[in-house]
């Protein structure tokens, strides 16, 4: 039985004092002080692990100036504070052992735009991809670019000076914020932006606490001048800390401020506002994909690539592009970067053109193809191939598959994963092939696997380096290798931080900065952050300090991990698995990954946070040397004394409520099991599975709610329902029960029964009867004209339309349907985590499936949650030669037939202009990412139009939106992306997959959306 978990991890006297004092004085935003929410950020993209004390969500500018006000206070003077956006950081930039203040949950207004003068003001809280979406119709984007822009905020974009792709021609964060709004360590407000040195001096001579900083960094900067141009390398990419030299403009005659927090990684001051620069979109925009013989030849030929006036060029090493093809992304680009026959591609260089003259670019293109085509021909410069697309939606899938190549390199099954440490260093381009050489026989001396990819026109590598972060040996060479490349990239004119900041290497920057230069941080610390507040121990600590920078050897993420036995590392592989990267939180409403951190915005229930907090769990565990696994094993039958254990710790649980479980189930019952995480996150972190797994254990100590035994055993009701459907729904569809339901049950909304059942609407045509016998009979070519359509409880009983339209269709396309009797699934059971009793289901189910498989007959189902469960959940809990079955969905079927036409049907004629829309099941879109063009393409075949709605989850996910507890945050999120799309079209022409889908729609739209086989049956001649 599992035991308490008792939180010896509690927040110290000082914060808790600190907290109340903060309520008090009037603090209107979140305070989280659970383990659960300061776990959810004690990690980032990094490979280090710190436990903050608390942490606060602002909802305004005075919430921050609060947070630092009352920390201003003599007794609160050992507080601490990092800012945090996004969580994306490589280096463990936000980490903190005092407070996160997570600007990312309620500071995310676009406040105003000029589109005249070119500029807009936002919140830090702004995610870049969401900005962007806001300026296109204006005709305008926020140009500075980076890998993680669906999830990286405005404000951490300043404070680690992002860049990326295309920096040659847009430059870097920095160069493009006008002003800033900013809350100091002791809660004054900073508004920066360039002034004169007129008005410098005035401001220095009011002689207050504002007047001290630009005292400081006048003269710092000004006096330092000589030194510290001679200092920074001549690079696109050189991430100081505090940018020293550009504070003043080239002349001197202007002074910016805010370009010392631009890139200060938090350590001045909390930006909350931010003016920035945004730019014309081009109106033309060109890339061409050129393929090589060889890593080093795609990057030897990229100087060449860079004079061609390109807007970037980047290089992606034959590693990552074979990661990208066995990931969701590959379908989406697969026609983009083709095979060259007889010629193995080891290497691409992507190089876009972009400008507003058509006429330019397609000379550029044309100069650029010809020397394309002369390296081809003589075999010069590892040419194999290119290709060339102007199709916007292209260059952006080819970008994607870039983008998310960060995430890919983690996708390992070895134990030694691909870490970030060492992998965004910056050298001159002209050195970056020679640099690159040196650095490889580096990685290989210790025989270490890595993949390379980055910014070839800025002299920017990524490479991470695979090393087991659970092995002290391996951990040890981590800190080996960091020190020599920081010697190797001082030997090619470079730096180790040229795009990511520095973070837990900050130990690093004395080398870089010289004694001098350092002390002259110091000051400017001392001036802003006295009492060192502020994001303590990275770039540099006070003059007057005596407090220690961070270390490359911090604390990591593996030290905890191998307190976990290995072999339950191994049963929970998605769990210690998840690096961080941070893709759950992708801001995109339309994007189906993980609904329940979109709703809530809150960091414990997304992924990242799930698998971080079962990690921990699973430690706690150990600690108490109790094996996960034995437990997983355990009976989970009914017996009086367990039902009296779990009744006596139910109730001790609701007094005693310091078992950490509770903290992990309240975010793994948020979890809405649609699966978009196991093919979306580029690590495959699949919590619907681990969920489960946990579950069942969780509830082998506590009682279960009464909810979740009767969507276990709804597949056992239904068809016992079914049998008296009119009474069962007038017993249903009353006020008295809907009470009894919601309160006793915990359920809303309860679906009622189809009416006339499936078995009564059959009843009316002349199907063949199932009969595995007579199957078994029939010739193999007989056998061929049969297709068994398998049920599943949610459409046969309540949406009973749906099977016998496929039955129809089925039989107008010249094949003879047979239904198979229903049989239980066992999805419900997975899900509310009832494990043995799904192995003991899908062992009965896949018996029945394998013999019919045996007898080559098809087999289809409906509904893309259930039909996948066959492919996914039962191969973890069966033996594999329990599931050489196929039951195919209605889309796969149909693609089948169509691609080898078998049979004689008759169409009728359309109207030319009938278009339908397809609404498409997250679950189904996510594991087959092909389904949507696979549907199209199918009413093509019939001489119909079918456009593809982009929404995300729709907020039902089988009963989870029928749970009375997850009822608003499932209407909020079908309001997010399905409401409007839905209200804009013709209910008669939008068409859902997903039964769950439709059911929303129904209950919040008041629209009866129908399956597309049905659309497709009413176009066919009977």
């Amino acid at each position: 039985m599992l035991p308490r978990l008792a939180i010896t991890e509690t927040i110290s006297p000082l914060y808790q004092a600190y907290v109340k004092a903060l309520k008090k004085a009037g603090f209107t935003g979140d305070v989280e002080i659970s383990y659960a929410s300061r776990l959810a950020v004690a990690t980032d993209n990094s490979v280090y692990q710190q436990l903050p004390q608390a942490v606060m969500h602002p909802r305004t500018v005075e919430d921050v100036k609060l947070i630092n006000r009352v920390a201003s206070e003599a007794r609160f003077n050992e507080i601490k504070f990092s800012a945090r956006g996004g969580g994306t950081g490589t280096n463990g930039q936000s980490l903190t052992p005092g407070i996160v203040v997570d600007m990312s949950r309620h500071m995310k207004q676009i406040i105003e735009v000029n589109t005249n003068e070119h500029w807009v003001k936002v919140q830090a809280g702004v995610v870049k991809d969401q900005l962007n979406e806001f300026l296109k119709p204006l005709g305008f984007f926020f140009s500075p670019d980076l890998s993680t822009s669906n999830r990286a905020t405005i404000g951490g974009m300043i404070n680690t000076d992002a860049s990326g792709q295309g920096s040659l021609v847009y430059g870097k964060t920095s160069e493009h914020v006008l002003a800033l709004r900013c809350v100091l360590a002791n809660g004054n407000e900073l508004h920066t932006q360039a002034k004169t040195k007129q008005q410098v001096e005035d401001i220095i001579a009011k002689g207050d606490n504002e007047a001290q900083l630009y005292e400081t960094a006048y003269s710092s900067c000004l006096q330092n001048r000589d030194q510290i141009v001679a200092t920074f390398p001549r690079l696109n990419r050189f991430l100081t800390g505090y940018d020293l030299e550009h504070v003043f403009n080239d002349d001197l005659s202007r002074f910016d401020l805010g370009r010392l927090i631009t890139g200060s990684e938090g350590t001045l001051a909390m930006v909350t506002e931010a003016t920035l620069n945004i730019t014309p979109i081009p109106s033309v925009r060109a890339l061409v994909n050129i393929k090589y013989d060889s890593f080093e030849s795609a990057l030897r030929h990229a100087p060449a690539l860079v004079k061609a006036n390109a807007l970037s060029v980047e290089t992606v090493d034959s590693r990552v592009l074979n990661l990208a093809k066995s990931d969701i992304i590959w379908h989406s680009v697969a026609d983009l970067i083709t095979d060259v026959a007889n010629q193995h591609m080891d290497g691409l260089n992507l190089v876009e053109f972009a400008g507003d003259s058509e006429a330019e670019i397609e000379q550029a293109i044309a100069s650029l193809e010809q020397s394309l085509n002369n390296s081809i021909s003589e075999q010069q410069h590892g040419v194999i191939g290119y290709q060339l697309t102007y199709d916007l939606a292209s260059i952006n899938r080819l970008y994607a598959m870039r983008k998310k190549a960060v995430g890919l390199l983690g996708n390992s099954k070895d134990q030694a994963k691909p870490i970030a440490f060492a992998e965004d260093t910056a050298v001159p381009p002209e050195n970056l092939a020679d640099f690159i050489l040196e650095f490889r026989q580096l990685l290989d001396g210790y025989q270490l696997d890595y993949g390379m990819f980055g910014h070839v026109d800025a002299g920017v590598l990524h490479v991470r380096p695979a090393l087991d972060m659970c092995d002290p040996k391996q951990e040890q060479i981590m800190r080996e290798i960091s020190d020599q490349v920081v010697a190797l990239t001082s030997k090619y004119g470079g730096l180790m931080w040229g795009e990511h900041g520095k973070g837990y290497r900050s130990e690093y920057g004395i080398d870089f900065f010289g004694e001098t230069l350092f002390t002259e941080l110091r000051r400017i610390k001392a001036a802003f952050d006295p009492l060192n507040k502020m994001n303590p121990g990275k770039i540099c600590t006070p003059l007057a300090s005596n407090e220690s920078l961070v270390s490359v050897d911090g604390v990591k993420r593996g030290y905890f991990d191998r307190q976990i036995p290995i072999a339950v590392r191994e049963t929970l592989p998605s769990v210690t698995n998840c690096n961080g990267n941070g893709l759950c939180f992708n801001f995109d409403p339309k994007s189906p990954m993980c609904p329940s951190s979109k709703i809530t915005s809150d960091r414990r229930h997304s992924p990242k946070g799930r698998a971080g907090l079962m990690r921990e769990w699973l430690r706690l565990l150990s600690e108490q040397n109790v094996d996960f696994n034995d437990l997983s094993k355990q009976d989970q039958g009914f017996s009086v004394k367990s039902l009296a254990l779990k009744t006596v710790h139910t109730l001790q649980g609701k007094l005693l409520t310091d078992d950490f479980s509770h903290e992990v189930m309240d975010a793994m019952s948020g979890c809405l099991a649609c699966k978009a995480c196991a093919s979306q996150c580029p690590v495959k972190v699949d919590v619907p599975e681990f969920k489960a797994q946990f579950t069942q254990v969780y509830y082998s100590r506590y009682l279960r709610p009464m909810k979740d035994h009767v969507v276990a055993n709804i597949e056992r009701i239904a068809p016992k329902l079914a049998n008296i459907p009119r009474v069962a729904n007038l017993a249903i569809d009353n006020r008295l029960f809907a009470l009894f339901s919601k309160q006793v049950l915990g359920y809303v909304d309860t679906p009622l029964l189809s009416v006339p059942t499936l078995s009564q609407q059959l009843q009316r045509e002349t199907y063949k009867r199932f009969d595995l016998s007579q199957l078994a009979a029939l010739s193999e070519r007989e056998r061929e004209g049969i297709v068994v359509v398998v049920q599943d409880p949610f459409t046969s009983f309540y949406d009973a339309n749906v099977v016998s339209d496929f039955m129809a269709l089925i039989k107008r396309l010249g094949f003879s349907p047979v239904l198979l009797p229903f049989m239980p699934n066992g999805k419900p059971q997975h899900v509310k985590g009832f494990l043995q009793k799904f192995a003991s289901t899908a062992k009965d189910s896949a018996a029945l499936l394998s013999q019919l498989a045996d007898l080559n007959i098809t087999m289809v189902g409906c509904d893309a949650s259930m039909v996948l469960c066959y492919r996914d959940e039962y191969k973890q809990v069966l033996a594999d030669q329990e599931t050489q079955f196929s039951v195919l969905l209605a889309h796969e079927w149909l693609s089948l037939m169509i691609d080898s036409p078998q049979r004689q049907f008759k169409v009728k004629a359309q109207p030319s202009d009938t278009t339908y829309q397809l609404f498409s099941h997250c679950t189904e879109k996510t594991a087959l990412p092909s389904s949507e063009q696979q549907w199209q393409t199918i009413f093509k075949y019939f001489g119909l139009k079918l456009m593809s709605v982009s929404v995300g989850c729709c907020g039902m996910a089988g009963t989870y939106g029928h749970e009375k507890s997850h009822y608003q945050r499932s209407k909020g999120l079908y309001q997010l992306s399905w409401q409007q799309p839905i209200e804009a079209g013709v209910e008669q022409y939008q068409l859902a997959t997903g039964f769950s889908c439709r059911s929303q729609v129904k209950r919040f739209g008041q629209k009866r959306l129908r399956h597309p086989l049905q659309a497709l049956l009413t176009h066919l001649e009977p």
